[in-house]
């Protein structure tokens, strides 16, 4: 079983020019959804482009912004900040932006059924998967050199696209993790305590049902294990054995009320144990370390990109 497989086909991407300047040129971007889901809301993916100037064959990150519009900006800031270094990038608005989201799924965002939430995730990582096959099919992107950037929800989706997609080369995952037990269970906030928190016999025995399913699916692959639960087909955890030989960036928050770091930790090991950089902040204050930050996934990037 695989969720993430669609009828591959030449979506059509709609560019239009948004604005210019000597370094970069910015598109607004939208095709349909190769897998939509039951709400109309969702039907036209939207994004924006930023294309660098005088340059061929250029790097692309592909980034998704978390819960809400609130992490968008700092997207489009790191955007603008690669595309003067020659790295394109596409910031995709995920179904949990509120241009996506319709109005009922925004007023129960912190409560949804485990169903709705398997929705979401299964067309945000097809959504990905789409601007990889557009990005193979366009002559000024370099297919060898893609790579996702993150953050919390985004950062979930990046690690799936990546389990399931060679295509893309690179992570960064920004405020992010897995084992979504562990983290329902163990967070600070207060939405997460209230909807999700199981008894701790309960939460021991899912622990020790996916841990059994875990081994399974690195002997067999996720593809030829029926979960049993359907929900570990949406835990970064299930993949992350398949990014441990690709160049993986993690940036967490010490302070993290929604991501607690043992989650993070778990994660992080099942990925081979790249580097991961831990700041001073919370899930959202984080951005205050914005230098530090931009210096960090700029120094990745040129790593990993040869720049």
């Amino acid at each position: 079983m695989n969720p993430y497989d669609y009828t591959g086909y030449a979506s059509q991407f709609n560019l239009r020019l948004k604005k210019e300047n000597t370094d970069w040129q910015h598109y607004t971007v939208d095709f349909p959804a190769a897998f939509p889901t039951r709400y109309k809301e969702n039907h036209t993916v939207r994004g924006e482009y930023f294309q660098p100037r005088g340059t061929t064959k250029t790097p692309l990150v592909i980034m998704l912004h978390g819960v809400g519009d609130h992490s968008v900006a700092p997207c489009k800031f790191l955007a603008r900040n690669l595309a003067k270094q020659g790295i394109a990038s596409l910031v995709l608005y995920l179904v949990v932006h509120s241009s996506r989201m319709p109005k009922m799924i925004r007023k129960a965002i912190t409560r949804l059924e485990a169903d709705e939430w398997f929705e979401m995730y299964q067309t945000s990582v097809i959504e990905v998967r789409q601007v990889v096959d557009w990005a193979y099919q366009n002559t000024g992107i370099d297919e060898g050199r893609i790579a996702v950037f993150g953050i919390s929800f985004g950062g979930f989706i990046s690690s799936i696209a990546m389990g399931v997609d060679e295509r893309i080369r690179a992570g960064i995952f920004f405020v992010s993790g897995g084992n979504s037990g562990k983290i329902a269970q163990k967070a600070r906030a207060g939405a997460l305590r209230r909807n999700y928190r199981s008894s701790e016999a309960e939460y021991i025995e899912a622990q020790d049902t996916y841990a059994r399913y875990l081994t399974e699916v690195v002997e067999s692959g996720f593809e030829n294990v029926v979960p049993p639960v359907s929900n570990f087909l949406i835990d970064p955890m299930t993949f992350a054995h398949r990014l441990q030989q690709r160049p993986l960036l993690m940036i967490n928050a010490k302070w993290d009320v929604f991501i607690p770091r043992e989650a993070t930790e778990d994660f992080w090991r099942r990925c081979g144990q790249p580097e991961i950089v831990w700041l001073t902040a919370g899930h959202s204050s984080i951005w205050f370390r914005y230098p530090i930050i931009k210096r960090r996934i700029n120094d990745f990037l040129w790593s990993t990109f040869g720049m």
